[in-house]
């Protein structure tokens, strides 16, 4: 089993040790001083790697190789994502190239994992699952009471296994999210019909644009199907008119490059594939995200920058605004 983690993350403990233990499994370490898309790769065939749990980000940078091209060079039964939710499109072409199902899962580490695809149950491209053994996950609505959105939350009574039993030396923060007999995660998400819970966003990462609301993976799912797009941020951008609008920061694909023509093919691209309200109407090419320990992007960071540009008139150079592009026109690329 290759668990790519680091070790200040709670799933690199789980992954790289406790897991492995229980099931007597053996676990591949696998140090670089730098991450490579294709050096991994030759480490799974050369070592004959059959279990894989990566960061999304790893898997962003996985599928822009020719995956298809190790289709039965490796031996890979299992892949498993991590750390943030799974884009559909990586699902899928993980699928076509290999054969396999990503599986996709929600946790903290504060619970543990706590909803997932486990082995066997159908996967619903862009779903973290259903909740797992041991766990009873309620969505709380605005006024905490119980529904099919909201605030994903775990009853306390009796107390899940998992389950942390206080923050050390924070009672105020343990307080803060251990009330009302639910501890409260801090991130909302809807369940359908089937039981399958949909991330939608850390609470303090949804906005609102023109009085919607915007859950930024949403868009962020539609805009990396398009081919020059390898990952991407949706942060609010303050707006006169609108109080904010969404903006993307955006990394390239191998072989893309910024340029005005690929800014309005990709404004246009979203114009497409999503309802005007989430239109994204700004974007910026980056050459990197910030990012937590464990792979996640920190939005908060991205956040609080635009807030700070957006008081000045000045642009980054490879900056664009929709209306930037009076005409917009879709299949021109750089």
């Amino acid at each position: 089993h290759l668990n790519i983690s680091s070790p200040g993350w709670a799933k690199h403990a789980w992954s790289c040790f406790f897991a492995p233990w229980n099931a007597g499994a053996c676990v591949f370490i696998h140090n670089v001083a730098r991450f490579s898309a294709p050096g991994l790769l030759a480490a799974l065939e050369r070592y004959g790697v059959t279990s894989l749990c990566a960061p999304p980000t790893v898997w962003r940078m996985l599928i822009q190789e020719d995956l298809a091209a190790y289709r039965g060079r490796l031996k890979l039964r299992e892949v498993i994502g991590a750390g943030e939710p799974l884009n559909p499109e990586i699902i899928e072409q993980i699928q076509a190239c290999w054969g396999l199902t990503l599986r996709d899962g929600y946790g903290q580490s504060e619970t543990t994992a706590l909803v997932g695809n486990t082995p066997g149950q159908a996967v619903k491209p862009g779903s973290m699952g259903r909740p797992l053994p041991g766990y009873e996950v309620v969505l709380l609505d605005a006024d905490g009471k119980p529904g099919d959105e909201g605030e994903v939350a775990l009853r306390i009574d009796p107390r899940p296994l998992g389950l942390m039993t206080r923050y050390e030396d924070s009672p105020e923060k343990t307080a803060e999210v251990m009330r009302d007999g639910y501890y409260r995660t801090g991130d909302t998400a809807v369940r359908d019909s089937d039981g399958y819970i949909t991330f939608v966003g850390r609470a303090d990462d949804v906005f609102k644009a023109s009085d919607y609301r915007i859950s930024p993976f949403e868009l962020e799912s539609a805009l990396i199907e398009h081919d020059a797009v390898m990952e991407v941020a949706i942060v609010p951008s303050p707006d006169p008119v609108r109080l904010c609008v969404p903006k993307a920061f955006l990394i390239l694909a191998q072989g893309h490059a910024p340029c005005p023509e690929l800014a309005a093919d990709i404004l246009a691209f979203a114009r497409e594939h999503l309802a005007p309200y989430k239109r994204v109407r700004r974007l910026e090419f980056v050459s990197e995200l910030p990012k937590t320990l464990s792979g996640k992007i920190r939005r908060v960071e991205l956040r609080q920058l635009e807030a700070r540009r957006r008081q000045g008139e000045t642009r980054e150079p490879h900056e664009y605004f929709e209306e930037d592009f009076p005409s917009l026109k879709v299949g021109v690329a750089c």
